[in-house]
């Protein structure tokens, strides 16, 4: 109920402010203010890089690498039979010298248990343990029960189908060691990128999210864990009471809750973890309305925290701020155009061609961004890179913009069923996968064959 209260609250916010608009100024102003708004914040977070870059080159930040708390790995895996095996194979090749593997079997009904009864004699820092058909439900609840048994100091979070390389470990806990910082994210990549549009598209996806990643972590913003290759400082994550069993998106949630008690939460993108992209539709829409859902209710959740905490920074509030309008702005637009659509109709006063225009602009913004960051990120050639900029900003429009307008009315106007919507692995078409080795500093792509 307080969910619906709060968003209720800001909906009926904005469309008195689109009243305001639409009967005391030209409408486009109210455009203007957020394209102003964004490319200031966007230009704010490039220079605040660019500087740390450079304050990098003057005075080298050298990782050290003494610092080596023992982890614990953990792989909850629900019918993961498909992947499981391999996945506990490439994880356990890690190059590090302390640290544990915990795969969680949650009340799988195909033969992941069994699986990992067969492997677990292979490795000796490898637990599994099956949770019970009548246990609490999701993955929050998972990582609760692992950590009873969990003897790190750290605890490192991977999806069923992560891929890594050896030095994972080594080059990505060095990030951790600062007092205040109490989790550090791993950059995600599609390992299937080139098998189909979508998954092409999830990996772009990927890209522009590590480039607004990078930009929130040297303005030391509102950094997101994004659940896999998500390591996590147990201090803190013992501080917020571990993971919250009532979200869908348990990396979003302790993101948020993290940073309400004055946690830092940093982003590593020189060290990548790979994982399987969806292949098809229908899924993928499942996937994104629950990121997109479960994303949504925690700001509404711990709206009160954000506003009277305490331990939080300035600059986390602030950037935290700025990014909720990824989800009004769908329904602004979208409002505004309807509006100005009917006054057209109606032969009323109306500013329908600026609306349109300021419209484009926007979806410009999200394709210069794109370019910049497959560019950085994904080294496509020249031509490839305006194409599949432009693709991947229709497919972000289509894809984000009616699941954005759905859940808000969702969450309105129907009952929270707090279905998890699983994501299924194990389709990838070949046997062999390229895990291309891309670092910040360097132009060059050296490629390593993982079998898999």
């Amino acid at each position: 109920m307080k969910e619906r209260i709060v968003l209720l609250a800001i909906i009926t916010g904005l469309l008195v402010l689109l009243y305001f608009f639409q009967n005391n100024m030209n409408t486009p102003c109210a455009f203007m203010t957020i394209l102003i708004f964004m490319a200031v914040y966007t230009a704010y977070m490039q220079i605040a890089f660019k500087h740390r870059i450079r304050q990098q080159k003057k005075h080298p930040i050298e990782k050290n690498y003494n610092y080596t708390p023992f982890v614990s790995i953990m792989i909850p895996a629900h019918n993961e039979a498909d992947v499981i095996e391999d996945t506990v194979i490439n994880i356990s090749q890690i190059d590090y010298p302390y640290y544990e593997i915990i795969v969680i079997d949650d009340r799988s009904s195909d033969n992941t248990a069994e699986i990992l009864e067969q492997i677990c004699a292979k490795y000796k820092n490898l637990k599994y343990f099956s949770r019970t058909k009548d246990a609490f439900p999701g993955k929050s609840a998972v990582l609760n029960d692992a950590l009873k048994l969990a003897k790190g100091d750290a605890i490192l979070v991977f999806d069923a189908d992560a891929r890594v390389k050896p030095d994972f470990l080594k080059e990505l806990v060095p990030s951790l060691e600062p007092k205040q910082v109490g989790a550090v994210q791993a950059r995600k990549v599609i390992i299937n990128r080139e098998e189909n549009f979508l998954t092409r598209c999830q990996d772009n996806e990927m890209a522009v999210d590590t480039h607004f990643q990078v930009g929130r972590d040297s303005v030391k913003g509102a950094v997101e864990l994004r659940g896999n290759g998500e390591l996590i400082k147990r201090e803190a994550l013992e501080d917020v009471g571990g993971w919250n069993i009532y979200t869908i998106t348990d990396d979003l949630d302790l993101s948020t809750r993290m940073q309400i008690k004055g946690w830092d939460v940093r982003f590593c993108p020189e060290v990548c973890v790979y994982e399987e992209g969806v292949t098809s539709y229908i899924p993928l829409l499942r996937q994104r309305r629950r990121w997109i859902e479960g994303s949504i209710r925690r700001y509404l959740e711990h709206f009160y925290d954000v506003l009277t905490s305490g331990d939080m920074s300035l600059r986390v509030s602030l950037d935290m701020t700025a990014y909720i309008t990824e989800f009004i702005l769908p329904v602004w637009m979208v409002s505004e155009i309807i509006i100005q659509s009917y006054r057209f109709i109606k032969d009323d006063q109306n500013w329908i061609l600026s609306s349109m225009i300021l419209s484009g602009i926007m979806c410009g913004f999200f394709i210069v961004a794109l370019f910049y960051s497959l560019r950085k990120y994904v080294k496509l050639k020249p031509l490839d890179n305006i194409r599949q900029s432009v693709e991947t900003s229709l497919y972000i429009v289509v894809l984000w913009f009616p699941l954005a307008i759905f859940i808000i009315f969702k969450i309105i106007f129907m009952k929270n069923t707090m279905v998890w919507g699983k994501t299924k692995h194990g389709s990838r078409k070949s046997t062999t996968k390229i895990i291309p080795d891309i670092t910040e500093n360097s132009d060059e792509k050296a490629e390593k064959l993982i079998e898999v």
